[in-house]
């Protein structure tokens, strides 16, 4: 195991470094650095390029997002108008004015359908793209790729929750386990998630006194605090550069990634989505507010961005408060929509903005989605209920296909009118641009359910 320890743990600093060196299945970082090199390092199944998944929990509304239907009935259109964008002809939800000004570098689907309108279930499905090993799309992934990048050792699927910025985001709304799961796949394969641990870090233990990213007493303090002692122990001297190479993978590069201390001021303003929470009154009339707020969603992307450029494959982003019905304490839809859709909005499009000034766009695909979509009509309480027959779905980057708006929905928002696109499209379209798909069918040592999977499905023509 690699494992990074605390003063306070009962290991020793030479002890670190012992178990610093342990094997990854059964071959040590510092050997897997110099094979990797000797070899040449030719991954050639593997694109050079991450997606980036941002989840947002509880299940989008299609018309207040990417599908207004100003032309139906008012129970049915978008409360929040619509807005014209970059396409000609195509609108957006009228909160959107940033994503709808960069709409000609995004691919829009309005006839994504899986059937499923209960929340764990749609969740687990739509994360899967649902493949039958039930294991979520990042999973696959690091199935093929590693659970580890092999320059860097950053984990090759990640999950960023709110609550991984510390006390001050710990009363915001997370679920995990519907966005995590392995299915048939070993549990190694879940998410590395920085704020409550997984089962990757029983390969790669960041296990420091305090550890939240925002504590810089803890993770990050305690990594540079380690690689000052072992180099002036001499520890390091008799060290190839393959060693060394494998030290710092642990005490720097990784912890690098994490630090948003390290980015600009006035871009991490660009990003931040910390003066986005409810009001105090519909706080004061609505239990869910708090918890739903989306301060931390400018953060989360911000260190999305931060992992694929250390090397992380897949990293899931979460956003709960979507889950809309209104009335009594719920949190109702102009509640919700009120404070989510502006976070989203300056959040993605910083993303977006951030990539192509980085010249990332290419090498980092967004998805955007949720568990389903709403009901058609707005219910007695001022909200919309759940609704699998039609599902928010937005690509952007990754080298796919943009500009433009893939299938279409009905006159009323609630089904697919053309082709539905279903979640098996999606699973294959995210691992087109993760794979070389021929390349891939070719490689030994893959097992062979997951190699069927990623190879066999049929990606969103349109986008390829």
């Amino acid at each position: 195991m690699l494992r990074l320890v605390d003063s306070s743990s009962a290991h020793s600093r030479r002890e670190f470094l012992q178990i610093g060196t342990a094997g990854i299945g059964g071959l040590t970082l510092a050997n897997l650095l110099r094979s990797c090199a000797e070899a040449g390092d030719r991954a050639t199944h593997l694109r050079d390029r991450s997606v980036v998944l941002l989840n947002l929990q509880g299940g989008p509304t299609q018309y207040e997002t990417f599908d207004p239907k100003m032309t139906a009935p008012r129970e049915i259109r978008s409360i929040t108008g619509e807005i014209q964008t970059a396409l000609p002809g195509v609108t957006f939800g009228g909160t959107l004015p940033r994503l709808a000004a960069m709409a000609d570098r995004m691919a829009v689907v309005r006839s994504y359908r899986h059937g499923i309108s209960s929340h764990g279930p749609a969740a687990k499905h739509v994360m899967a793209g649902g493949n039958p090993t039930g294991a979520m799309m990042g999973a696959l992934y690091s199935r093929v790729a590693g659970l580890t990048n092999r320059q860097t050792g950053m984990p090759q699927n990640a999950l960023i929750t709110a609550r991984a910025f510390g006390d001050e985001y710990k009363h915001l709304y997370e679920s995990i386990d519907r966005v995590s799961e392995n299915g048939t796949l070993p549990r190694a394969y879940r998410p590395f998630n920085p704020n409550a641990g997984g089962d990757i870090i029983d390969n790669m233990r960041l296990n420091v006194a305090d550890g939240r990213l925002q504590d810089r007493r803890g993770l990050l303090t305690s990594l540079d605090q380690l690689r000052r002692e072992a180099d002036s122990s001499g520890l390091l001297e008799s060290a190839d550069r393959f060693q060394q190479q494998a030290f710092d993978v642990l005490t720097r590069g990784v912890a690098d990634a994490f630090d948003l201390s390290k980015e600009d001021a006035a871009l991490l303003g660009r990003y931040d989505t910390g003066a986005m929470e409810p009001t105090a009154a519909v706080k004061g009339r609505n239990s869910y507010a708090t918890q739903f707020s989306p301060i931390a969603l400018g953060r989360q992307m911000v260190l999305a961005r931060r992992l694929v450029e250390a090397g992380c494959g897949f990293v899931t982003v979460t956003q709960g408060g979507w889950d809309m019905h209104g009335g009594g304490k719920e949190f109702t839809m102009k509640d919700g929509l009120d404070s989510l859709l502006p976070a989203v909005d300056k959040a993605v499009s910083a993303f977006v903005e951030d990539l192509e000034q980085r010249g990332l766009s290419e090498r980092v695909l967004l998805v955007i989605t949720g568990e389903f979509g709403r009901t058609p009509r707005i219910n007695k309480n001022g909200g919309r209920d759940h609704w699998g027959n039609l599902c928010t779905l937005a690509f952007v980057g990754g080298g796919l296909k943009m500009g433009r708006v893939i299938g279409r929905s009905d006159r009323i928002g609630g089904e697919p009118a053309s082709t539905p696109i279903s979640s098996s499209n999606v699973l294959a379209t995210v691992m087109h641009s993760l794979f070389n798909i021929g390349e891939l069918r070719l490689q030994t040592g893959v097992a062979k359910d997951v190699e069927r999977i990623i190879t066999a499905g049929e990606p969103i023509r349109e986008l390829i």
